[in-house]
């Protein structure tokens, strides 16, 4: 594999990884997860592309007059490429059904895939083999940093980092699949990161700026890869340095974290996918609920209090303010409240993009049962994280019986994943509304042998609408 030299700095030696590895080189595992996340970006990001928030997007494209080659994925529109990247990574974010990593606590693949997809159209051609490689790369950079900011550490500074690691992935995409290597791959990997930006105060009112986020980053990776490639200049200790990213955006970095295993141990293959349509935080507490409800026969009317452990980590992302989750008043104010998940997991036995819709929220039965939802911190689950995001929920029902779930790994954890099969399922599903049955399994047999490609553009048409 890939090595890099202990002494190399950190910048240098993750452009050094980033433009060296080959498919080659890759484990089948690799390609696996590779291909299956891919079909996953397809189904999340279509069902996307009808959200309110995508729309906006592709009418401000259109106002600006920023046509070109590249698909805008559930749409007959085309942009110039790092506009496509912009709107089908907003697309793709907007219905928070996109993969995670656990350890980095952020979303890999809504920057890396519509970036990779972009760049066909910016570096062409790029085969199925390159566009893996590149995925690959991207998910490496983005959860490696991810690690080292350490994602409690980041997010008490107001930081999302899909966000601000997003950017330097993107970069690393762009700038591997543009063929640039050694200082200019640095220089892409520099100019990143003074475009590493995306603020937590979405949260404040619902708005859509965190859809925003995975977008802009694939946008300013692929200008930061372009300026590059032209003889722009970034600083070469970006990450590591006295100014870089660590030290800027954490109180307590770990870089140790950065070259660890770097070229034999693949981070993509640690991605968790989401089975319900909200914030990863609250999906170990829905899969308790689904037990209390599917597994032990607890009735929703029996409920008197539902207790749920959640960790701190997420408690101010989907937990606090208590009254402010207990009356979301928007979709992302719903996707961000575990009140609202636990109540409609506990009514609806599910937590999907249905019941992500306006006036769920508005519903007696959801009011009166985000009422009896109280969350709590466990010193036990965070003893746990960011490896493990274990979870677990307490009912004290009206007859004074108690009956109690909990998860180590969440359903979609690598470790509890989600079968080909049950991820051909949630792709169906999502786009079901969006495209017809013979156009869905086109996508999937496209997917399913995506090493075999000889232009990805193809995949990007098959993404399109006529």
């Amino acid at each position: 594999m890939v090595g890099v030299a202990k002494e190399a700095a950190v910048t240098e030696g993750l452009a050094r990884f980033a433009s060296d590895v080959s498919f080659e080189e890759l484990p089948d595992e690799v390609v696996d997860w590779a291909k299956y996340l891919c079909l996953d970006f397809a189904g999340v990001t279509l069902n996307g592309s009808t959200t309110g928030s995508a729309q906006a997007v592709v009418e401000a494209l259109r106002r600006a007059r920023r046509e070109g080659p590249s698909a805008v994925i559930g749409t007959s529109y085309r942009a110039l490429p790092e506009y496509a990247t912009l709107a089908n990574g907003i697309a793709y974010h907007s219905i928070e059904l996109d993969d995670v990593n656990n350890e980095a606590s952020l979303h890999p693949g809504v920057v890396v895939y519509p970036t990779a997809l972009a760049m066909a159209d910016v570096a062409t051609p790029v085969d199925g083999k390159e566009f893996i490689a590149a995925v690959a790369v991207g998910y490496d950079i983005m959860v490696r940093l991810g690690r080292a900011l350490k994602p409690a550490e980041h997010y008490a500074r107001g930081f999302h980092p899909t966000a601000t690691c997003g950017a330097f992935g993107a970069a690393a995409v762009s700038a591997r699949l543009m063929g640039l290597e050694g200082e200019p791959f640095v220089s892409a990997l520099g100019i990143a990161g003074s475009q590493a930006a995306g603020s937590m105060e979405f949260l404040a009112q619902g708005a859509w700026t965190k859809r925003f986020h995975p977008g802009w980053a694939a946008h300013s990776g692929i200008w930061a890869a372009l300026l590059a490639r032209e003889g722009f200049s970034g600083p070469s200790t970006i990450i590591e340095g006295e100014r870089g990213f660590l030290n800027a955006y954490s109180g307590d970095p770990d870089p140790s974290r950065l070259l660890e295993g770097l070229g034999d141990q693949f981070q993509i293959t640690k991605t968790s996918v989401k089975p319900h349509a909200c914030c990863r935080y609250n999906q170990g507490p829905i899969d308790c609920v689904l037990d209390l409800v599917k597994g032990q026969g607890l009735a929703p009317d029996d409920v008197e209090e539902l207790t749920i452990g959640v960790l701190s980590a997420g408690f101010n992302i989907v937990a606090a303010p208590e009254e402010e989750k207990r009356h979301p008043e928007s979709i992302v104010d719903m996707q961000f409240s575990l009140p609202f998940a636990a109540a409609v997991a506990l009514l609806y036995g599910r937590a999907s993009v249905d019941e992500y819709v306006p006036g769920v929220a508005e519903r007696p039965e959801v009011r009166e049962a985000m009422a009896r939802v109280r969350c709590v911190t466990d010193p036990n689950l965070d003893a746990q994280f960011p490896r493990h995001w274990p979870a677990w929920a307490e009912a004290r029902t009206r007859d004074g019986s108690t009956l109690r779930s909990e998860v180590l790994y969440p359903k979609g954890d690598p470790e509890n994943p989600l079968s080909w099969d049950e991820m051909k399922a949630k792709f169906s599903a999502l786009t079901a509304p969006v495209i017809p049955d013979g156009r869905q399994g086109e996508i999937i047999a496209a997917v399913e042998s995506l090493e075999q490609m000889t232009d990805v553009r193809a995949l990007a048409s098959l993404l399109a609408l006529e």
